[in-house]
């Protein structure tokens, strides 16, 4: 049995249907991230979890009890809130010390756990300062100490890094998950950024219209995307519909009405997952897969409409018989292609994945 499952969750408010028949399987010790827009149900998903919102229906079990009904007191889980919700009045120790005080325990042993707590998190030095004397950084480690000092079987965090500038940002998801590889603490995470669920994540859960699309590893659910919706909310992709005109063991073909492009079946497609000759059919393309060549090589010839520089990378929009393609280059220091400029594109037939259609796009 899982450590924490979600059996046929779902929350109304009112006509509104926020999370519908969540179905969701944690790992103890893992670190899950539920992601999608806004107003896809990630946040009341979380507080059902948490027991701030009660569920409509469904069960909540954590290690074997069934917590669906208990008050959040009686829950026992560390919460890291998107505000860290400090207590201005009290010092660093004291906030830290705030969940093991209410638990009744003994001066000298919450003595001990908080300096232990503030050293995971690099802070033994700031003890008795108050939170305005703190950067955004060093508050968010606050809250991440006062929600694992008690110990708590499932860690919370509701976009904790919102509130940092993207350098800090950077720096503390990996401060974050190396924290949690150390503790071990079973950790659940709300987000939008994309980056920030795939670089810390042991798997995600994408949600749309409260409901989840695909649950899978960061790799996987980026490379192998289930649906439309997946493929271009996670990372940037060219999507092109089509129909499949020939098909065996080594290669699909695409019919795409102005180019036929192969798919290559590679050692980990499975047979039953291709589609069958005549099938309707969306592939997808990631931009960093898509190669630019000298004018007259590759495979389409194409014109640089626009190009954005991204520090490490360049993006290129390119205008070819497909259609506009995003390109996405290396940036090794050479001088960047032009706007106007003629080139040609490439890219491996295994780099090609099918993407199920989605109804809402036809």
């Amino acid at each position: 049995m899982s450590f924490l499952t979600l059996a046929d969750v779902s929350k109304s408010f009112g006509t509104m249907h926020a999370v519908t028949d969540l179905n969701l399987s944690v790992e103890k010790g893992e670190f899950v991230s539920l992601l999608g827009p806004s107003g896809c149900g990630k946040t009341t998903t979380l507080q059902m979890i948490a027991g701030f919102v009660q569920t409509t229906s469904g069960r909540i079990v954590l290690d074997g009890r069934d917590i669906t009904e208990m008050k959040p007191n009686q829950r026992g889980l560390g919460i890291v809130f998107q505000s860290y919700a400090l207590f201005p009045h009290m010092t660093v120790a004291q906030n830290v010390s705030f969940g093991l005080e209410m638990r009744r325990v003994t001066k000298k042993e919450s003595d001990e756990r908080v300096r232990e707590a503030l050293a995971l998190v690099r802070l033994e030095a700031l003890a008795q300062r108050f939170p305005r004397e703190l950067s955004g950084g060093q508050r968010q480690r606050v809250a991440l100490a006062r929600a694992i000092v008690i110990a708590p079987p499932v860690l919370l965090l509701d976009e904790p890094m919102s509130n940092l500038d993207a350098k800090l940002r950077e720096e503390m998801q990996f401060e974050l998950r190396a924290i949690q590889r150390r503790i071990g603490t079973t950790t659940i995470m709300v987000t939008h950024d994309q980056s920030e669920a795939l670089s810390i994540s042991d798997r995600v859960v994408v949600m749309e219209a409260g409901r989840i699309t695909q649950v899978d590893t960061p790799y996987h659910a980026y490379e192998r995307p289930e649906n439309r919706f997946v493929s271009e909310f996670i990372g940037k992709a060219n999507l092109f519909s089509g129909t499949v005109v020939a098909a065996d063991d080594a290669r699909t073909q695409i019919d795409l009405g102005a180019e036929r492009i192969d798919i290559g079946h590679g050692p980990h497609s499975q047979q039953r997952d291709r589609p069958a000759i005549g099938d309707a059919v969306t592939i997808c393309i990631r931009p960093e897969k898509v190669r630019l060549n000298a004018s007259g090589g590759g495979r389409l010839p194409a014109t640089i409409s626009s190009r954005f520089f991204l520090g490490s990378q360049w993006l290129y929009r390119v205008d070819c018989r497909l259609g506009e393609i995003l390109v996405c280059c290396q940036n090794e220091g050479d001088e960047p292609l032009a706007e106007g400029e003629t080139v040609g594109i490439d890219w491996k037939s295994e780099a090609v994945r099918f993407v199920a259609r989605d109804a809402r796009h036809g």
